[in-house]
């Protein structure tokens, strides 16, 4: 090799090094630069939980109170972040509360108003209708106009799920779970057939799923002859595939599926709605703590052989389920980075199988049953709320900031930096998670068509109430909440300024339903 040969070798190897080197700092740099801006890309927003119990009194659970029932996961949720001491539902009842939920807007505006089932299509109370033909299940559909906030976190790159009950928009029509956000679905389309815990299908996405259960109607008694204190006269209403378990099942599943994606879960609990249908372990559990009772006989809803130990049986059940969500998170490494929120549609059921004062379920609220769901006062939308998000919430923490469902619509927002796509209701309590200064609602409102139409409204310490609206215009009845929680003492008279001001807001708040069955005669609808 001549020494001319020999230098151009040294220099085609040590550019062949350097070359070397070279592309291995880049291929490092982009391993490195594609693991963070995926890290980021997947992990600097939260996965949000969204827990919604149904019928779930504000003292149904041990840390708002409860002496009866067993709910150790919710407390320890509440333990691991913050309680909302003055949350409210977004009506006193079930399909205009989540509609509040969904559009972020409230039912002063919100599309739904109220429950009204979709009578002009037929038979729609029957079981067996609905299961002939699915065209008569569901209810009233929302605009195709409505984003709701799963499309807004959809948008921003969440995998959406949602498992439960959705009633706000029948099958086939544009106002479903996956035609409004959500990439999955498994649960009740329709609320009336969640008024059985065994029906006799469900659906997963846009299809029915058929059930190892039998067709039971709503008001389907027990045999003539039957012992009420025999077990065996009750199997009909306890079948095989109980809804519940099914539907944890698909939100575990989801959340498995997606745990390297930020996702957003929608876990609309039948529980503890009636019917009075409960897993026999935890059944057995409370009948053995609460002793003999007298069994439930009624036709409203199904029988019961024990129904304080059953009742008491499915709030503990979905205190199970919540401890298995949270551990599910840990499993998974995504606990830490997960908001949680759990809550309930309103107050709890006026009903008789309900047993209001043994459980004292509206704990320091008023009870009477005419005070619970369905009522403007504090008992029927004044609702239990924690949220858990160990990365920002300080442990043990309460607030007395004053909320409302459409606030979630309005905290996703803040949490995602986005605006959102109309203008909403609600006011995020973002700056409350993470202890910072707090924006304040000038005032709260709902209405309602039914129950001979009411109004209510909140505005600081002062509650404003209108009932019987549908036969007329009716003077507002007004309440200092910090003197008198059980709103029984009218003060109307003495405070006329105050009176006057929740005059103007309710005039405010509202515009005119698009549905007749909304309207109010009082308000001049």
């Amino acid at each position: 090799m001549t020494f001319y040969n020999y230098i151009l070798v040294l220099i085609f190897n040590k550019n062949q090094l350097l070359m070397k080197n070279y592309l291995k700092y880049c291929l490092i740099s982009f391993f490195v630069i594609t693991l963070f801006s995926c890290e980021e890309n997947q992990k600097s927003n939260p996965n949000i939980i969204y827990i919604l119990a149904d019928d779930l009194g504000y003292g149904e659970i041990g840390v708002f109170g409860q002496k009866h029932i067993e709910t150790p996961n919710i407390d320890a949720l509440a333990k691991e972040g913050m309680i909302f001491t003055d949350h409210y539902s977004g009506s006193p009842v079930c399909a205009p509360s989540r509609s509040v939920l969904m559009t972020g807007l409230h039912t002063g505006k919100t599309p739904i108003r109220d429950n009204g089932e979709w009578g002009e299509r037929g038979n729609v109370w029957s079981f067996k209708a609905m299961l002939d033909n699915p065209e008569l299940e569901g209810q009233r559909p929302m605009p195709d106009s409505i984003i709701t906030v799963a499309q807004v976190l959809k948008n921003n790159g969440y995998k959406t799920g949602m498992v439960g009950k959705w009633g706000l928009g029948a099958p086939n029509t544009n106002s479903i779970p996956n035609e409004k956000g959500f990439d999955f679905f498994y649960g009740y389309n329709c609320q009336r057939i969640a008024h059985s815990y065994y029906p006799t299908h469900l659906w997963k996405n846009k299809e029915r799923e058929y059930l190892d259960n039998y067709l039971v109607e709503k008001n389907e008694d027990l045999a003539p002859d039957a012992d009420i204190f025999d077990e065996k006269s009750y199997s009909k209403y306890n079948q095989k595939d109980y809804t519940p378990t099914l539907m944890h099942k698909e939100a575990l599943n989801f959340i498995e599926t997606n745990k390297d994606e930020n996702f957003f879960l929608y876990y609309a609990s039948l529980i503890p709605h009636l019917a009075l249908q409960a897993p026999k372990k935890w059944e057995d559990y409370y009948r053995k703590k609460f002793g003999k009772e007298e069994p439930f006989t009624g036709k409203s809803y199904y029988p019961s052989m024990t129904p304080k130990a059953t009742y008491a049986a499915m709030i503990s059940y979905l205190d199970e389920q919540v401890g298995e969500i949270v551990l599910k998170l840990k499993e998974i490494g995504e606990y830490e980075n997960t908001l949680i929120i759990f809550t309930s549609d309103n107050g709890p059921s006026f009903l008789k199988e309900v047993d209001l004062t043994f459980f004292e379920s509206a704990s320091f609220l008023n009870s009477s049953r005419d005070r619970v769901k369905g009522s403007m006062n504090e008992g029927g939308i004044r609702v239990p709320m924690i949220a858990s998000w160990p990365n920002v919430i300080k442990k043990e923490t309460k607030t007395n900031h004053i909320s409302s469902f459409q606030d979630f619509y309005a905290t996703v927002c803040d949490i995602l930096k986005v605006e959102p796509p109309y203008q909403i209701d609600g006011l995020s309590f973002y700056p409350t998670l993470k202890d910072e200064n707090q924006s304040k609602h000038e005032y709260l409102y709902w209405e309602i068509a039914a129950k001979s139409g009411q109004q209510g409204i909140r505005y600081g310490k002062w509650k404003g109430i209108k009932k019987n609206l549908q036969k007329g215009k009716q003077q507002l009845k007004l309440y200092n909440l910090d003197e008198d929680i059980l709103e029984l003492n009218d003060i109307a008279e003495k405070y006329p300024e105050i009176v006057s001001k929740l005059e103007e807001f309710l005039i405010e708040a509202r515009t005119n339903p698009q549905l007749d069955r909304f309207k109010i005669k009082g308000l001049g609808d």
